[in-house]
């Protein structure tokens, strides 16, 4: 059994966590870190199976130390493709990576020829059947983390202009590792899930204080107290462009209001893996969700977007704030961008990469619109009634691709006599009228007021 004083970086082992049914388990972690405090160790450990925003400091009390995996001596650090690797001594990696390849045997509709939607019977289900050569493989879109979801099987690689640049960071150890320990902001207090750039010397405080209006945080209580008395802002800047009932959602212009918009990006960082843009905002435009009561409008979520963007993009980032998780607030602010672009006559998709949270979020907002459509069709003459792709994509704002790979997702498409026919069955039909009751939260068009800029023709934003 090794020591506690011989465990080093790189070094691999079961340690103990909770998982969510309050069980106790011992998963294989990789120590990242370890430091001293008045002559107890603490451990920063990752847990390789789990996401990054489960990493945590522990005692030595956690480790399994009979099952311990010394890093392997490397020379040098290996590089691949000019990029340097992982740090030198970590244990080898295998890096899984599922490339969703959809088979040579789906169909993949046309855009344009038009799909049957077949009535919701068991004989649908039988006729379908009867071409057993054609019937694809149920669920080949993978759903980790690092699915890009691109629905030709490619995944795209995230372009070096965008807000989501990939710059490998994760190989740092000083991005790799969370270092605020907790926000105030408002009546809440948030952990961190990932690192985020704020100033150095505010990572060794317990609390950092955030202004819940303006977002530049503090040392202190006492500073931000003083700070509340001098700022008058009691919701986000820039301009309310929607409203109904407690929600609304204010425009940001990244130019226009820049230490606002650094703040929300040093602010969300905190909680999204992949995002790296920070300083110049100067190409977004920030949609922050804000749910009002008599002390002010809070922020409970946003999604940035690029003034002009060459790929379709309707989102850059987007993130609800941990207290407001698992409400219906991420599916508002997705069926919002959607929203914006009906209004400007486009359709959009978001930035790939999407973070594991935000690819089920996606999800299940495409499948639920193009569920609501499809159910809603009328036969005509007794007739199935038919829909296109492109009709599809032209009613939701919903790019075709994105379209495309929900209903393969969903297992819809097949090919039966010569054409396309999407099947309901009622599995699926029961499953999304249980989830429409619980969807209370609505966007309601007649509420936005918003005009779209053209940003190409004004000169640099």
């Amino acid at each position: 059994e090794a020591e506690v004083g011989e465990i080093i970086e790189g070094c691999r082992l079961p340690v103990l966590r909770r998982n969510q049914d309050n069980e106790d388990e011992w998963p294989l972690a990789e120590i990242l870190s370890v430091k001293d405090i008045s002559g107890r160790k603490l451990f920063y450990v990752h847990y390789i199976d789990f996401n990054k925003r489960l990493d945590e400091w522990v005692t030595h009390e956690r480790l399994d130390l009979k099952k311990i995996q010394f890093p392997k001596k490397e020379a040098k650090t290996p590089t691949k493709n000019g990029l340097p690797g992982s740090r030198p001594g970590s244990p080898e990696r295998e890096v899984k990576r599922k490339v969703e390849v959809v088979s040579p045997a789906t169909p993949v509709p046309s855009e344009t020829a038009p799909a049957s939607v077949f009535p919701q019977n068991g004989a649908a289900r039988r006729a379908v059947a009867a071409q057993p050569g054609r019937k694809r493989k149920s669920n080949c879109l993978g759903t980790d983390e690092d699915s890009q979801d691109s629905s030709d099987g490619i995944p795209s690689a995230p372009r070096m202009t965008g807000s989501l640049v990939s710059d490998r960071s994760h190989d740092d150890i000083v991005t790799r590792m969370k270092n605020i320990e907790c926000i105030e902001l408002g009546r809440h207090r948030l952990k961190p899930w990932y690192f985020s750039p704020y100033p150095q010397e505010l990572t060794t405080l317990p609390v950092l204080y955030l202004c819940e209006f303006c977002l530049k945080y503090g040392r202190s209580l006492k500073c931000l107290q003083r700070h509340l008395t001098k700022c008058d802002l009691r919701h986000p800047p820039g301009n309310e462009i929607y409203r109904k009932g407690t929600i609304s959602f204010f425009e940001i212009d990244g130019r226009k209001n820049k230490s606002y918009s650094q703040n929300l990006c040093l602010l969300a960082k905190c909680f999204l893996d992949h995002k790296t843009l920070y300083y110049d905002t100067d190409p977004f435009l920030f949609y922050v969700m804000t749910e009002y009561d008599c002390k002010g409008f809070h922020i409970v979520g946003y999604f940035s977007k690029e003034k002009e963007s060459t790929e379709d993009y309707n989102v850059a980032c987007i993130l609800t704030l941990p207290p407001y998780q698992r409400r219906g607030y991420g599916k508002l602010l997705i069926e919002f961008s959607y929203e914006l672009s009906k209004v400007e006559g486009k359709t959009g998709t978001p930035e790939k990469p999407l973070s594991d949270l935000g690819l089920l979020s996606y999800r299940s907002y495409w499948s639920q619109t193009i569920l609501e459509i499809l159910m809603g069709l009328k036969s005509e003459s007794g007739e199935r009634p038919q829909i296109t792709i492109n009709e599809i994509s032209e009613i939701t704002s919903i790019k075709k691709e994105d379209v495309i790979s929900t209903l393969q997702y969903l297992n819809l498409i097949n090919y039966y006599k010569g054409q396309y026919i999407l099947t309901l069955s009622e599995d699926i039909v029961d499953g999304h009228e249980r989830a429409m009751l619980k969807r209370l939260l609505r966007i309601d068009s007649k509420c936005l007021h918003f005009t779209p800029k053209d940003w190409s023709k004004r000169g640099k934003w």
